[in-house]
């Protein structure tokens, strides 16, 4: 274990009980909960396990460096105080950007402590700049670790997702939680409410942790999503006494060590390269730096299993790489690749919005913003860390920054979050269906483009197709639309897109899709003197990696009425570009 880190004694907090017995029947590994989840889990490709990461330009792994150029200054930007603000959205930032087993950006900028106490800006030369190398606190990036580590007791047998944790933990089934699942605490499904104040109501670790155990439900298991403190506090207990070791122990054994993670662990020793977080008063800890934001794991001795965990950007790239390896990273593995699926599978299908593996959300757009999908899997820290990865691509962005030093009343970091996720997402680009380029409807919020043509269809009609890429958010808008007026009045052309299946838009609109990939939209023309256009509105936050029309063909029986391939200048385009990529 490097230097960097220690193993901290936490007074009162000894796990002595022995590992459960044997003779549990474990089971399946890869289970569905409900009939709209794929037991297969989703069709996650890994890359080769013996994938390792070395830097490369993006030019050289075919992404486009102007995007990625574009998101290090958008994130650094945030760094500055906008108008009367006292501070800035953070003082400092460590992104890392990888793709296809390549880091292929790595950015630090700013300062890892800027202020000390009661908040005052130090002068420039106490000032700490902020390095790659510097170490984050994760804040609830560390329920990955916490639930990798349950999973390894599934994989191994020792633990049924789909049987109640009293069943390993007696003393969990007070307050009517005796049916409350392994699989229900880590899609946060368990009916817990969201957060207690440990650190405040109760004198020590002991009575903290039975406090957890105590806890009555707010809501029956399985009825709801409430994201909760209390779900990986009481998965941390379990791993314990499983175990038969402290979770920081069992963390650097079977994750971090194996890994190489040399600078990921608890309660850092390397205090001078942390980066600072808040100025506390209540409780009266001043600037907190080399110990954990979170007050509750701070009472916990620095080690449970929702928050805790220090790491740098370096050290979240390898684990990236090996959860897109299928688990395995370099001589190591710590998931096989059935585990790894089902972390990333969506087990919360009755919940739309809240897509959610075991301790992995999936498909969040507000902050994993063109990056999101099915299958891209993340998690945020309130610290003002995330992690994205895409099993898509083959690719992870990860952002660090200090946004609590010195107050956490500095604003809602997620702008910063999506611009580093969608520099990333945009320089792979989208390569037309058809021809050298294909029409963009741009990449702005709170926008209308518009892309029209002049048709002039016979009286026995036409027909229309075009290859469609629809990638938004669900209230982002295409719009197909003609107007036999000049433009005056629009109405809605109803089309068809065939994508494994046709899927009908009566109403000439459509959004979302998540597939990424070209699909085939076809529709019927009326008689007369059209204009058609396609019409993109985004609402005022996320966006996907948008919309692309190619090839467009209009036809009428025994007349071409329009070939945008071959006559690009026929398109009137009003926000919208042709683009290469």
């Amino acid at each position: 274990m490097s230097a960097a880190l220690r193993r901290r004694p936490r007074q009162g907090r000894v796990a002595t009980a022995a590992v459960l017995a044997a003779g549990l029947v474990a089971v399946p590994l890869v289970h569905a909960t409900s009939a709209s989840a794929d037991p297969r889990g989703p069709a996650v490709g890994f890359m080769p396990p013996s994938t390792t990461l070395a830097a490369a330009d993006p030019a050289d792994v075919g992404l486009d460096p102007a995007p990625i150029e574009e998101a290090v200054a958008q994130v650094r930007a945030h760094e500055v105080p906008v108008g009367s603000a006292a501070y800035p959205l953070y003082p400092g930032a460590v992104g890392l950007m990888g793709y296809q087993g390549k880091v292929v950006r790595t950015d630090a900028s700013g300062w890892a402590v800027a202020y000390g106490d009661e908040g005052v800006a130090l002068p420039t030369d106490e000032r700490v700049p902020m390095r790659e190398e510097t170490i984050f606190d994760l804040a609830s990036v560390s329920k990955l670790f916490t639930s990798i580590a349950v999973v390894q007791l599934v994989q191994e047998g020792r633990v049924a997702l789909d049987e109640p944790l009293a069943t390993y933990l007696p003393e969990f089934a007070a307050g009517g939680k005796e049916e409350v699942t392994v699989r229900q605490l880590l899609t946060h499904t368990s009916g817990f409410v969201s957060w207690l104040p440990l650190w405040s109501a109760y004198p020590d670790p002991e009575s903290r942790i039975a406090a957890v155990m105590a806890q009555p439900l707010d809501a029956p298991p399985g009825t709801r999503y409430l994201y909760s403190d209390l779900n990986l506090i009481s998965l941390g207990v379990l791993v314990e006494r499983l175990r038969g070791a402290p979770l920081d122990q069992v963390v650097a054994d079977r994750i971090t060590d194996p890994l190489g993670m040399t600078d990921t662990g608890y309660n850092p020793t390397a205090v001078e390269r942390t980066a600072a977080t808040e100025y506390q008063a209540s409780p009266p800890r001043g600037v907190v730096r080399g110990e954990v934001h979170d007050e509750n794991a701070w009472s916990l001795g620095g080690v449970a299993g929702h928050a805790g965990v220090f790491s740098t950007a370096g050290d979240l790239a390898i684990l990236s790489q090996a959860l897109l390896n299928g688990g395995r990273y370099g001589k190591a593995r710590i998931l096989s690749p059935a585990s790894v699926r089902l972390m990333v599978t969506d087990l919360n299908g009755a919940f739309p919005g809240d897509a959610h593996g075991l301790g992995f959300e999936l498909d969040q757009r507000w902050y994993m913003d063109a990056m999101s999908g099915p299958r891209t899997a993340g998690h945020t820290g309130y610290t003002g860390t995330s992690i994205v990865i895409d099993f898509d691509t083959h690719s992870f962005a990860i952002l660090l920054t200090n946004r609590v030093h010195p107050s956490r009343d500095s604003g809602s970091i997620n702008p910063a979050r999506r611009e580093w996720a969608s520099g990333l997402a945009r320089a792979q680009g989208i390569e037309p269906r058809r021809g050298a380029d294909a029409w963009f409807s741009g990449d702005e919020n709170a926008t209308t483009s518009t892309l029209t043509a002049s048709l002039d269809v016979p009286a026995s009609g036409g027909r229309l197709a075009f290859d469609l890429y629809l990638d938004t958010e669900e209230t982002d808008l295409l719009h197909l639309e003609t107007s036999a007026d000049g433009g005056t009045t629009w109405a809605p052309l109803p089309f068809t897109v065939r994508d494994r299946g046709p899927a009908e838009h009566p109403d000439g609109t459509a959004s979302g899709s998540g597939t990424r990939r070209w699909t085939q939209a076809r529709a019927q023309l009326p008689p007369g003197d059209l204009e058609l256009r396609w019409r993109v509105v985004t609402d005022p936050l996320y966006l996907g990696r948008g919309v692309l029309v190619d090839d467009v063909v209009a036809r009428a029986p025994g007349s071409l009425l329009l070939d945008g391939e071959a006559t690009p200048e026929a398109f009137r385009p009003d926000g919208w570009r042709l683009v290469s990529r």
